[in-house]
């Protein structure tokens, strides 16, 4: 069992940047070893795939933040972070931390089934 604490959400103006940032509680598994991703859904949208950092540091972005965005994974802290550089309104949403195992390898990362760990998420607003 792993539960995620999503923060750093809040209000920005466009064109500022904003970190986000996801704790886990500890588990068996080495967090080194799982997949963790964010997720967002907007008002009135499905929710989307965002960002993956995976074993080994892999990492994968969604098209609408390739280039102004970061995951990184501090596996000391169990915390994992998305850096987003440059806001648009369209970044409003509510942003998730997800979590899956190592049995989930070799599963797309954009497939939101292969998650089995969800954060409550946190409110972001982009005003323009």
């Amino acid at each position: 069992q792993v539960e995620l604490v999503e923060s750093g959400g809040g209000l920005v103006q466009a064109g500022d940047s904003l970190r986000l940032t996801c704790s886990a509680s500890q588990s068996s598994q080495s967090f080194s070893s799982y997949g963790l991703a964010w997720f967002r859904q907007a008002p009135g949208k499905d929710r989307e795939f965002v960002a993956f950092t995976g074993p080994g540091g892999s990492v994968n972005y969604a098209d609408f933040v390739k280039g102004r965005s970061t995951i990184s994974a501090d596996n000391s802290r169990n915390t994992i972070y998305l850096q987003i550089d440059v806001t648009e309104p369209e970044d409003t949403a509510i942003y998730y931390c997800a979590a899956r195992g190592i049995q989930a390898i070799y599963v797309p990362p954009r497939r939101e089934d292969s998650y089995v760990w969800w954060g409550q998420g946190t409110q972001v607003t982009v005003s323009s």
